[in-house]
Order: structure tokens, then C-alpha cells, then sequence
């Protein structure tokens, strides 16, 4: 992988986390509806397939180049995910329990649903709330993208590392207990493995800067035309169902499907194009633009997962501001979304060393 197609993945993945953000800030409840025309566009939901895409890239990636072992697979997913989740869970509950009974009105709606039971809390922690009957962890809406990536790391594994009938019977059990909703979702994923695959062979197209251009083209005049909204009626023009939402947060899996693809031919363009730079880790890495990229993109999961619990703690009480009260809680989220990343999502690797030690210690002499 060129150091250019690296750093604009880096560039690509703090853009998805901070319109996110965005989509999230835009609700009335904390802007009054100055921004509401990024929620009529739901941005934020074409921003997580973004995501869906870079992570079965780089997964891909991973289990390629560097994990090798199912074993090393799964230790190395699971740290990147539960590094940053578990803390944040922990700040999620202190957020949501001590706003809830400072201020109880404000809590009051369907973007808050507190943990009722140790099982609710088992599966925050075991990143499996939308597997199976969904749950809501308190008001932070972005954990349900954890369980879809949770179980595409799961099915990935499966297949990368079974054979044959026990292939075929784990894969099976493993979607029975998934369920469909993280399914619908997989095809971005699966634009991501493919993409790496076709990098790995270099078999990238000629003509880079078409396939780079058209498909963000493409999806502008997609939600000019309404498409995302035309496919779920034609969704349930054919299906025996009242409305999409029966689906939870692949409501959209069609228009979803072609955002997957179109962001699929967009990056095989930049590969193309980028081909010739020079490899990841050259001396140009530490150029300012490239630090500053990295940077961003190393605290990027953070804001991701944090943001939301950290608005409806603070929006409401900033919003009678106007414009200064809506900067204020953009710059609050990022200061502590960063903050965060700065103790737990940056030091992953220094995490990782410490649990390894930890398991070498308990193995039998």
C-alpha cells in the first residue's frame, strides 16, 4: 500500500467519523434545526458504509499482511475494538446516569434507552446489541455499528480459516445467531476485501482519475434524485412489509449496497492513481500535511463513538447560544472525543504488549 493511498484513507476516515458528528449535532434538540438539511440528506448513515468499506479494506489488509493466524486475528480486532469501547462505555453511563438525574426532561425520548440488566450490559460489552433483538446502549446511537463489525470480523474469520463441512456448519450457526440486520450491511464490507485483494494483484484500472471522479458524482446526483428514498419504497413495493424500518439501521441495505460499490470504484481509481508514489513508511511520511492527517485519523473512532453522549449531555444547555452555543458543542465533542483518544485509542499498541505479557505469564511452564 503507496503512502499517498494510506494517508488519503487516514483523510477518508476522519471525514466519515466528523460527519457523523455533524449528522448527530444537526438533530433540533441540540441546534434548533439551523442544520436540519443534514439530517433530511442522512449523511451520517452514508458516512458509516464509508466506514463499513476502509474497515474490510484494512482487515483485509491485516489478515493478509500481518495477523497470518486466526488466533492473531482475533487478539488484534478484538484490542482495537474494546480499547476504545469499554472506556467509553463506562463514560457513556456515567454521562447518560448523571445528566438523566440532573436534568430528567432532557433525557426523555427515544435517543435514550438505560441499560435495564446485567444481559443489557453483557452485550454492550460483547459488542452484540443488534444481534438478534436490538437494544440501544443509553444514548449512544453509534455502538450499533460495533456489533455489525463485530460479526463481519467473525464471518471473515470463518471463512479465512475453516474448511470444508466445519466451514459450512460454523458459518451457518454463526448467521443464525448474527442475524439479518448486520447482513444487509455486509456487502460494503465485503467492497472493502475485494478492494485490497484487487490492490495485493495490481489490478488496478488505466485510467485512475475517471473512476476516482465519476462515483462521487454519481452519488451527488443520487440524493438529488431522492435515489436512497426511491429505493426503500421500491423495497417495500416488493418485500411483505409496511416500511424498512422493520430492517433497524439497514433500513437503506439497497441504496447502502450501491454506496458500497460506488466508494468500491472510487478508491480503486485513487489506488490507480497513487500507484507509482512511494511505499508507507518512507521518509515523506513525517511531512506536515501527512502528521497532521495521521493525527486526525488516530483519534477518529474515538470522536466517533463518543460524540453523541457527550451532546446530549451539554447541546441542550448551549443551544439557546445560537451559532456560538453550536461551534461550542462541536469544539467540546472533538476536545473530548481527542481527549479520549489521548489515554486509550492512541496507546493501543502499549496496551496490546502489556495484555500479551500478561498471557505469556499465565501459560503453564
Amino acid at each position: 500500500m503507496t503512502l499517498a493511498l494510506s494517508l488519503y484513507l487516514d483523510a477518508l476516515r476522519f471525514g466519515a467519523a466528523f460527519v457523523v458528528l455533524l449528522s448527530h449535532w444537526a438533530y433540533p434538540r441540540f441546534t434548533d434545526g439551523r442544520y436540519i438539511w443534514i439530517r433530511d440528506l442522512n449523511l451520517g448513515s452514508d458516512a458509516v458504509v464509508i466506514f463499513f468499506v476502509l474497515s474490510g479494506l484494512v482487515v483485509a489488509f491485516a489478515a493478509h499482511k500481518k495477523d497470518g493466524a486466526p488466533g492473531r486475528f482475533a487478539f488484534q480486532r478484538m484490542t482495537r475494538l474494546w480499547s476504545v469501547a469499554i472506556p467509553a462505555l463506562l463514560l457513556t453511563l456515567a454521562l447518560d446516569r448523571g445528566g438523566a438525574a440532573l436534568w430528567p426532561a432532557q433525557y426523555e425520548g427515544w435517543f435514550y434507552e438505560p441499560l435495564q440488566s446485567a444481559r443489557d450490559l453483557l452485550r454492550a460489552v460483547s459488542l452484540t446489541s443488534q444481534w438478534g433483538d436490538a437494544i440501544r446502549i443509553g444514548t449512544n446511537g453509534p455502538w450499533w455499528s460495533l456489533s455489525y463489525e463485530a460479526a463481519f470480523y467473525l464471518l471473515f474469520a470463518l471463512w479465512s480459516w475453516t474448511r470444508g463441512l466445519w466451514r459450512v456448519g460454523l458459518l451457518t450457526v454463526a448467521v443464525l445467531v448474527v442475524g439479518p440486520n448486520a447482513l444487509l450491511l455486509m456487502p460494503a464490507w465485503i467492497m472493502g476485501v475485494a478492494l485490497w485483494r484487487r490492490i495485493d494483484r495490481g489490478d488496478l484500472p488505466a485510467n485512475g482519475l475517471y473512476h476516482a471522479v465519476l462515483p462521487p458524482v454519481i452519488y451527488v446526483a443520487g440524493l438529488a434524485l431522492h435515489l436512497p428514498g426511491l429505493l426503500s419504497g421500491l423495497t417495500v413495493a416488493l418485500l411483505p412489509i409496511r416500511n424498512t424500518a422493520v430492517f433497524g439501521f439497514s433500513d437503506e441495505f439497497v441504496w447502502n449496497a450501491v454506496l458500497g460499490v460506488l466508494v468500491y470504484i472510487h478508491l480503486t481509481g485513487v489506488a490507480a492513481l497513487s500507484r507509482n508514489e512511494r511505499g508507507v513508511g518512507t521518509e515523506t511520511d513525517t511531512a506536515s500535511l501527512g502528521r497532521v492527517i495521521r493525527w486526525l485519523a488516530g483519534g477518529s473512532f474515538s470522536l466517533y463513538l463518543l460524540h453523541y453522549p457527550v451532546l446530549q449531555f451539554a447541546g441542550p444547555h448551549l443551544k439557546g447560544l445560537g451559532p456560538v452555543g453550536d461551534v461550542a458543542q462541536l469544539a467540546l465533542a472533538c476536545v473530548v472525543g481527542y481527549g479520549f483518544a489521548a489515554v486509550f485509542e492512541r496507546t493501543l499498541p502499549a496496551q496490546r504488549r502489556l495484555l500479551r505479557g500478561m498471557l505469556r505469564r499465565d501459560q503453564p511452564a
